[in-house]
């Protein structure tokens, strides 16, 4: 009998960590895609999420190999997309980093890296 309760005990503990680790918005895909080459500066950067975002709240910042911000800080919302325009810039690795509060009041935050030209 106590066996039962002990596994019974565990059981809800993992359904518990487990619905909490999913209400947050994490990052479900990106374009340009994480890591991925491309020929020239995209007009701009669009990030996907596994939630709907708060928009007062969500930003994109995008920096050129430099570390020169080359994105226009204009960061727009819908739903669970969010995107930025960028400006023109040369080859080499751009940054991108994020910043999400999901509608649920999770807050999740990350970056990633493309590579421009040759």
């Amino acid at each position: 009998m106590r066996h039962s309760s002990v596994l019974c005990a565990l059981a809800l503990m993992l359904f518990l960590a487990t619905g909490q680790a999913s209400a947050h918005a994490m990052l479900d895909h990106t374009e340009p895609r994480v890591g991925n080459k491309v020929a020239a500066t995209p007009h701009e950067v669009t990030l996907w999420f596994t939630q709907k975002i708060e928009p007062a709240f969500s930003t994109i910042t995008v920096t050129d190999a430099a570390g020169k911000r080359v994105d226009t800080g204009k960061t727009r919302v819908s739903g669970s997309q969010m995107s930025v325009s960028l400006r023109q810039g040369g080859s080499g690795t751009y940054r991108v980093t994020w910043r999400v509060l999901s509608v649920d009041s999770h807050k999740t935050e990350g970056s990633f890296s493309f590579q421009v030209g040759q």
